[in-house]
């Protein structure tokens, strides 16, 4: 294990760092795992995400940074590439079924 991340791209493995801690501090509180604690039917799953047509990045982005409903606002607390990072990363850990 310590061979193959001392092999990886230092910037990379910071991003990744950085984005997964981003979703765990903004996000995980109500969305663990790519549930939903406060809407059980509204979740980060693919299928739910498809299902709202919030499949996308831009629809992801969208309602990280305006919020909707009990979803909250992010824009005032992450900066744009903050939000385009962890809007990123909800839409790959969907398509791996949060895995």
């Amino acid at each position: 294990m310590l061979i193959f991340l001392l092999n990886l791209n230092n910037a990379s493995l910071a991003d990744v760092i950085n984005t997964t801690k981003l979703f765990e501090i903004n996000c995980a509180g109500c969305h663990p795992k790519g549930g939903n604690i406060i809407r059980r039917g509204k979740t980060l799953k693919l299928k739910d995400l498809k299902k709202f047509k919030m499949n996308t990045l831009s629809s992801v982005t969208d309602i990280v940074t305006n919020g909707k409903g009990n979803m909250s606002a992010y824009k005032e607390r992450l900066t744009k590439p903050e939000i385009d990072a962890v809007s990123s990363y909800v839409l790959e850990q969907a398509e791996k079924n949060w895995q």
